[in-house]
Formats: C-alpha cells, sequence, structure tokens
C-alpha cells in the first residue's frame, strides 16, 4: 500500500508560481531577450502559468516553448516500455535568448542534461538557467535549480507526483512512499 502526503495544495502552488515569477522579474525583468521553455508534460504547463504571471507584471508578451526531450534521454533503450513522444515547438530565435528551462521536478538531473542538449539543438541560448517547482535531491549529475518552489527532502524509494489541472484536473504536490 502507497502512503501519501501533500506537499503542497493547489494555493501553495499558486502563491509559489507567483514567488518564482517574481524572483525571475528581480533577475531577468529588464532583460528584452527573456524567453520561457516547458518541459513536456507538466513543465511545460506551469511554464504556461508562468508566462502568464509574467506577461501582465512586465508588461509585454514573453515567448515560450514547449520542449520534448524523451529522443535525447540517455536511458531510453533500458526504458521497459516505449517513451511517450510529446511534440517539441519552440516559435522564437534561440539565438542569444535568457532562457528560462521550466520542470516540475529535479531529481538525478538526467531530464536537465536530455533538455539542454535538445535546446542547443536549436541553437546557442545566450543563457539558460533552470526553475523547478520541487527539488527532491538525490542528483547523479552535477545539476541545480537557480528557482526552486520547494525543496524536499526524499528518501530513494519515495516519489513526488506534481498533478495539475491541465491533465490531472487537480493542482497538488504529493510525496508517495512504495
Amino acid at each position: 500500500m502507497q502512503e501519501q502526503k501533500i506537499i503542497l495544495s493547489e494555493k501553495d502552488m499558486a502563491r509559489t508560481l507567483d514567488r518564482l515569477a517574481s524572483e525571475i522579474t528581480e533577475r531577468r525583468g529588464d532583460d528584452e531577450n527573456l524567453a520561457i521553455i516547458g518541459i513536456q508534460r507538466r513543465g511545460a504547463d506551469l511554464a504556461q502559468r508562468l508566462k502568464e504571471i509574467l506577461d501582465a507584471r512586465l508588461g509585454r508578451k514573453i515567448p515560450l516553448g514547449k520542449l520534448d526531450i524523451n529522443l535525447y534521454r540517455d536511458d531510453w533503450t533500458n526504458l521497459t516500455r516505449q517513451p511517450s513522444i510529446n511534440c517539441t515547438e519552440i516559435p522564437f530565435a534561440i539565438e542569444s535568448a535568457s532562457v528560462i528551462l521550466v520542470d516540475d521536478v529535479l531529481f538525478s538531473g538526467r531530464t536537465v542534461r536530455a533538455a539542454l542538449e535538445a535546446v542547443l539543438d536549436f541553437g546557442r541560448p545566450r543563457r539558460v538557467e533552470l526553475l523547478v517547482l520541487v527539488d527532491r535531491g538525490h542528483r547523479e549529475l552535477p545539476i541545480r535549480a537557480d528557482y526552486v518552489g520547494k525543496e524536499v527532502k526524499t528518501f530513494e524509494n519515495q516519489h513526488v507526483n506534481v498533478l495539475v489541472r491541465e491533465r490531472d484536473e487537480i493542482d497538488q504536490v504529493v510525496l508517495i512512499q512504495d
């Protein structure tokens, strides 16, 4: 039987995204080359929400992209099932952009490594910063987030599930014990 603990409620998630948008505004608000790329699937949903907050705060439209990293994974040949391929949409020039790469959970760092490789196939951005809703530790690669919604200390046998209303009909972050 799986034990579940709610880490972030719907209100907590909204507050956290608002705070993360404030941090971006403080650091990069004056950067006219600011762009956001969300890692498919839930990272892309969170990126859309951040974009909407930033558009309102900055008084301009921030370019938004969606990135599928499945073909860049270093473990896809070892997976027991076929990876689910999503679309990549980057409707702006990566060259010289200040990209905020958005993901839901930072764990081993392998997803971020794959995302960086995928982004570089589109061009060379001026900078790439990482924003994650939850950092659960246990890195296998030397990667850290520039913007973190919540740090959660976990054990290897635990999972962090981010649920978003766009896909799951609820906003919630849950820690699951196997």
